[in-house]
């Protein structure tokens, strides 16, 4: 049998630990809090389940987010930024990916809010195999697709980087999106709805958008390609604009590769993503910046370890993390299951 390569052990540890750092609440219950949170993470657990493992109730889990959450996320947030920098050392061009995700709500939405729930765009980059975090903003109600375009953009240049070429979702498709990332090399999802080309095509096309003027409209290159759908439709359209001067093959692969990235690393952050029952903002905001944390903390064992591995490995080597009796209870489970995943590597 070959023996896995394991990231030594103290690195493990030494993550544990900062993760605990980084959560520098200040009050009496602050370890309970942060363990509450860390834990959570790990186990994929709700944040008021774990809670109570640390004698702590959920509501003082609450207040100590809301009253301090906001100053926790920019220092969560400006350790994942760090990360993406080290691994990018002495990189100075990128390709960029920006998407959003939504946790619909589960209760009365709370002023601040999205309409439908929580959103968080984001913005990510792919190098040596691993999608690093490179921007990060919460989506309020009132922010256009633009705005959010727009600063996501900006942290990205302030950060030292020259973006070589954009990609984005449908749902940022917009004259005013298109606008401004005209002045990058650019691919972007469109709606087959709103350019209504029902046919293979390639070719200019000019937006009518009843909110601008003829002189605002954007014109571009659309792409329309089509799939033949498993479950019983016969073709099924999709469309993509662009300012790139290649191929309709090469455009189309090349926003696969650079768009396909951020979906994987959604998938990875959801791992690390807790549950709980509050709707406020702050709060949900940061528990999913930590599970973002902990995601770019598990890139740069990536190759290492696989993400399920390094989650079990930083709950079996940094137990002090948990109640005594939580983990007397998972522990052999979380063993067994260790050791199988190295044994099918």
């Amino acid at each position: 049998m070959v023996t896995p390569s394991l990231p030594h052990q103290n690195n493990i540890q030494q993550i544990g630990y900062k993760l605990l750092s980084m959560l520098n609440f200040q009050g009496e219950k602050v370890d309970e809090v942060a363990k509450t949170l860390i834990s959570a993470c790990l186990w994929n657990d709700s944040v008021e389940n774990k809670s109570r493992a640390y004698d702590v109730s959920p509501q003082t889990v609450r207040n100590y987010i809301e009253k301090q959450g906001m100053e926790v996320i920019e220092k969560l947030l400006e350790r994942a930024r760090k990360i993406s920098l080290e691994v990018l050392k002495g990189v100075k061009e990128i390709d960029l990916s920006i998407d959003w995700t939504t946790k619909t709500w589960y209760g009365k939405p709370v002023k601040g809010s999205s309409e439908k729930g929580n959103s968080w765009n984001y913005a990510t980059t792919k190098y040596k195999g691993k999608v690093l975090l490179l921007a990060f903003i919460p989506q309020v109600n009132g922010m256009t697709k633009d705005e959010i375009v727009k600063v996501l953009v900006e942290q990205v240049m302030a950060m030292g980087f020259k973006i070589r070429l954009i990609t984005l979702d449908a749902g940022f498709y917009t004259v005013d999106v298109l606008n401004f990332i005209s002045q990058f090399k650019y691919i972007i999802a469109v709606p087959v709805g709103d350019v209504k080309v029902y046919e293979e095509f390639d070719g200019d096309y000019t937006t009518n958008s009843k909110r601008h003027r003829r002189d605002e409209q954007v014109k571009f290159r659309l792409l329309v390609y089509s799939k033949e759908e498993v479950r019983g439709k016969s073709v099924v359209y999709f469309a993509r604009a662009t300012n790139l001067d290649l191929s309709k093959r090469e455009v189309l692969d090349l926003y696969n590769k650079v768009r396909g990235p951020i979906e994987t690393s959604y998938r990875n952050i959801k791992a690390f993503l807790p549950f709980t029952s509050s709707t406020k903002f702050v709060f949900r905001t940061l528990i999913f910046v930590l599970a973002i944390v902990l995601y770019s903390l598990y890139t740069i064992f990536k190759g290492e370890v696989g993400r399920e591995e390094f989650r079990l490995l930083l709950i079996l080597l940094f137990p002090d993390l948990f109640n005594p009796e939580n983990f007397t209870f998972n522990i052999i489970e979380t063993l067994i299951y260790t050791i199988d995943l190295f044994l099918r590597r």
